[in-house]
């Protein structure tokens, strides 16, 4: 009975440890919020205009981080930092999640680095 207590105890704890890294955006959601990048990055993800990235296909955690970036300054765009600026944490999981569920078109770098 204790030895069965003690595994109930520790898979609880694990669970809880790792409700964080199971937690994840909605890529229906993130769709949805992501109306306003269209503009420059394409409803696919992959922007026909070099001066904007291409999203799409791009790794979730490092989208975060970037809008993340932009939000608090850490990376000096005017016009991402005012994009970013509204979003809650939950909406760049959202958008980061849609974007990087996209396949992307982007197979080499040839015309997409500045000086090519």
């Amino acid at each position: 009975m204790k030895r069965a207590l003690t595994l109930l105890s520790c898979t609880a704890a694990l669970m809880l440890a790792s409700a964080p890294l199971l937690a994840g955006g909605s890529i229906a959601a993130g769709k949805t919020k992501a109306t306003t990048c269209f503009a420059c990055h394409g409803v696919d993800g992959n922007a026909v205009d070099p001066q904007y990235p291409r999203l799409a296909g791009q790794y979730d955690e490092y989208l975060q981080q970037a809008l993340h970036e932009y939000k608090d300054g850490r990376r000096n765009n005017p016009i991402m930092k005012g994009m970013a600026a509204t979003l809650s944490n939950q909406d760049i999981e959202d958008i980061a999640a849609y974007f990087s569920s996209l396949p992307t078109k982007l197979d080499t770098l040839k015309g997409h680095i500045q000086g090519d």
